[in-house]
């Protein structure tokens, strides 16, 4: 099916060359018009490396020079391919038993290209599926990194990580990613003015506000006073309703995104030369095929990632806390955030923003409600308790990008505030020891309180 593609592409290119036609025009405007582009399908594309297929098109074999041009595109066909050999090492430095703090290392190494890869498989797939099809595919791939270590985190009960790294993966998209991006585009571009289309991203700060609140009111529970006796139980059945809440109300901003109100979402680009390559350069059943193998591979890492985080910790003397919520969402969305850095040294905030408001929606109204609930089905009690420290965090968060967002223009001196926020905060979760000290705490509260009534 590859191979096909691959012939008819040639022959039409061909055909419009013969008649004097403009190949980049015919072809993005014919794209354009079957698929709408998102933010995060540009972000993918400002990877790509172009493909010389002048030695793949010499093979004679047509399943060979199939299985060559895919490996060349998928393989070699990004700037991140270099970090492709961390996959085989991780895997050998595991069933080797070399140390753990390696196998973490080497794991979240691989995991850097694997991420954008499924990025890019997505968008290929898209441009068979259309739009529709593809944007829902995109909403469930589009983290599928921190799902996966979420979902093993789960398995092996590490409540904690899950936690800590869905909530790093919001932080880091809110502050480490919009803040580098405005403050390398507001200097890069010193002396023209940045603006961007509000509606988008006042929607998506609409979507975390109500994320925010969601997991407010179950820290409430527990910080209502001595005449509101705290129950965990009821903590936890409201976590799994507002989860179901949340679900629901991601789908219909999936309605808003991809039906009724398309147009704000999609990225207007198709006057830029720079992409010229809006084209399918695999087949349907290739890209399947790879997306499945690229996913097989994030879920081995992620296991290893998960097994390996406290011997890690322990090894490097850096807190759990500090590696879930700033190592492990830097890793996962790696690729993402260059590209919404390299859109913004463009100028093009509309696609910077849709990367960065966009994945932190997905992952607060989405990924977080989703692993509620699959931990519910596993019988694992997990709430959207992030407890005062973390749920402070995001608040802040949320409130300084809105308050950052709000009059449609943007300079450096806000990325920079941002980014300094992003700073700040990291250096409290730095000095913050282990994940499990709400726990510790909880425990010495109960044995107090335990001692108290025996005296009495």
């Amino acid at each position: 099916m590859g191979s096909q593609n691959y012939d008819h592409h040639h022959e039409y290119e061909a055909c419009v060359l013969e008649n004097g036609g403009n190949i980049k025009g015919i072809l993005t405007k014919e794209i354009s018009m079957k698929h709408g582009r998102t933010a995060h399908n540009m972000s993918s594309s400002s990877l790509r490396m172009k493909s010389d297929i002048i030695l793949v098109s010499k093979v004679h074999y047509g399943i060979i020079r199939n299985l060559l041009d895919n490996f060349q595109e998928v393989i070699l066909g990004t700037k991140l391919s270099i970090l492709f050999p961390a996959i085989p090492f991780a895997i050998l430095a595991q069933c080797y038993g070399f140390a753990r703090p390696w196998v973490f290392a080497l794991s979240l190494l691989g995991l850097i290209p694997l991420a954008e890869r499924v990025s890019f498989l997505t968008e290929q797939i898209t441009y068979y599926t259309g739009p529709t099809v593809g944007g829902l595919l995109n909403a469930t791939c589009g983290n599928a990194t921190e799902l996966i270590i979420a979902i093993f985190a789960l398995s092996n009960n590490k409540i904690a990580v899950v936690k800590y790294s869905l909530l790093g993966s919001i932080l880091s998209n809110l502050l480490l990613v919009l803040g580098t991006s405005l403050l390398c585009g507001g200097i890069a571009n010193i002396r023209a003015e940045q603006k961007y289309d509000r509606r988008q991203s006042d929607m998506n700060l609409l979507m975390l506000l109500m994320a925010f609140l969601c997991h407010l009111l179950p820290m409430l529970f527990q910080y209502g006073g001595a005449s509101m006796a705290f129950d965990a139980d009821s903590s936890l059945q409201f976590s799994r309703a507002a989860s179901i809440v949340m679900v629901i109300a991601y789908f219909a901003y999936l309605i808003f995104q991809l039906w009724t109100h398309r147009q704000l979402f999609e990225a207007q680009d198709e006057d830029d030369e720079e992409n010229d390559s809006e084209e399918a350069v695999i087949g349907f059943g290739s890209g399947f095929a790879w997306l499945v193998i690229m996913t097989v591979f994030i879920a081995i890492l992620s296991e290893y990632v998960v097994d390996t985080i406290e011997d890690a910790s322990d090894s490097w003397g850096l807190s759990v806390s500090f590696l879930s919520i700033i190592m492990l969402p830097i890793v996962g969305n790696a690729a993402e955030h260059a590209g919404a850095i390299i859109f913004a040294f463009k100028n093009k905030l509309d696609i910077t923003l849709g990367v960065a408001l966009g994945s932190a929606t997905q992952i607060g109204m989405f990924v977080v409600p989703l692993c509620v609930i699959v931990s519910w089905i596993l019988g694992i009690k997990m709430d959207l308790n992030f407890h005062l420290l973390e749920t402070g965090s995001l608040a802040m968060a949320i409130i300084t990008t809105g308050f950052t967002l709000q009059d449609g223009t943007s300079h450096y001196l806000k990325g920079l505030i941002l980014l300094l926020l992003y700073i700040v905060i990291g250096a409290c979760f730095f000095v913050q020891r282990t994940p499990s000290d709400h726990a510790d705490i909880a425990n010495i509260m109960l044995h107090s309180a335990t001692d108290a009534n025996f005296r009495a």
